[in-house]
């Protein structure tokens, strides 16, 4: 492997790629799903995919590449896990700061090789350890195991850390800081679930009251993962009457719904409902769209064809979106639904689904 880029100063401001994309284009297109890919290419199932950076280096760089091809804007590195707290499950706990620099380095390679403008964002998730007072973990803590993680990808390269997955306050606000800290601005979303909410209660509606308190403020913020593209949408919608029109709100959903079939977990979005959600998701408010569980190159070619052919909808109501993309739970209509979309029976605002 080459030698990383040299990062500047911790503390610092890193790259504004993506702030300098975001006043170019009225929509950027992420990536999709990292253990899909790996998992595809001989991943086992315990094995800890951020080691790969080391030891499988082809088989990454392949990954970031089919994202680039298929016309990702940005595209996050392999390290999701890659905090002390999630190594240490592997005995990798003392190697955090080369096992990051190593996936943003690959990935800033990738992108030089391309020849065209790509955000290197560096994914940051849970640390897997509850917070003080559920848990062991102080604030203190956090800040040093996410800032230790955030300085490693800042040393390869990332334009930013990419803070994705969290369910509790306590830990976004920990990892804010620790990006702060290592001078990465700073995207995050939350994960909500089937009752409309994170794991430890957060609603969509919640999300940017709460950003207001934060040690430093996100370039843009929203949901990934979750239970589907249905309920996300729905909570880009609340979400996007509380932050306001100024905000820009991402959208990562999981392609389709997971299934065990064979021994194996399979998600049964395909490219033509993947393509649907992103032109949906547009329309809730998103900003940024992409993909996550499941989602591979082949649903993402098909999201960016989408967005470029199809021209910007209305805000969508419940009934579009679940005609679209399939079920919303009772949970997400509830906590994840705007309040004018639990009206939708008496007012409804046109259809942005695609034909």
């Amino acid at each position: 492997m080459r030698a990383a880029r040299a990062g500047p100063e911790y503390g610092e401001a890193m790259s504004d790629l993506l702030q300098k994309l975001l006043s170019e284009r009225p929509w950027l297109l992420a990536d999709g799903a990292t253990g899909t890919d790996l998992f595809a290419m001989g991943l086992q199932h315990g094995d800890a995919p951020e080691l790969w950076n080391l030891e499988q280096e082809e088989k990454v760089r392949h990954h970031y590449r089919s994202f680039i091809a298929a016309g990702s804007d940005i595209v996050l590195t392999n390290s999701f896990g890659g905090t002390a707290n999630r190594l240490k499950l592997h005995g990798a706990q003392d190697r955090v700061r080369k096992i990051n620099a190593a996936a943003a380095a690959l990935l800033r390679q990738e992108i030089e090789a391309a020849g065209r403008k790509v955000v290197c964002a560096g994914s940051v998730g849970p640390t897997g350890d509850l917070f003080a007072p559920l848990g062991p973990l102080s604030h203190e803590e956090g800040v040093a195991a996410f800032r230790e993680q955030c300085e490693g990808l800042a040393e390869g390269g990332a334009d930013l850390a990419w803070i994705e997955t969290m369910s509790a306050p306590a830990e976004l606000m920990a990892a804010l800081e620790g990006a702060a800290a290592a001078g990465l601005p700073a995207v995050c979303t939350l994960s909500f679930d089937t009752n409309g909410r994170t794991m430890m209660g957060v609603a969509p509606a919640e999300l940017p009251e709460l950003l207001c308190n934060a040690p430093a403020a996100p370039i843009a913020f929203g949901g990934n993962c979750g239970t589907g593209a249905a309920e996300l949408v729905v909570a880009l919608l609340a979400m996007s009457e509380a932050a306001g029109p100024d905000a820009i709100l991402v959208a990562k959903a999981n392609c389709g719904i997971p299934e065990f079939i064979d021994g194996e977990v399979r998600y049964s979005g395909t490219p033509e409902l993947m393509a649907r959600y992103a032109v949906l998701a547009r329309a809730a408010g998103a900003r940024i769209i992409g993909g996550c569980c499941g989602t591979t190159a082949e649903h993402v070619l098909a999201m960016r064809r989408a967005l470029e052919e199809t021209p910007p909808g209305p805000r969508p109501t419940l009934a579009e979106i679940e005609a679209a993309l399939g079920p919303i739970s009772a949970g997400g209509r509830s906590d994840g639904a705007p309040r004018e979309g639990r009206r939708e029976g008496r007012r409804r605002r046109g259809s942005a689904a695609v034909s």
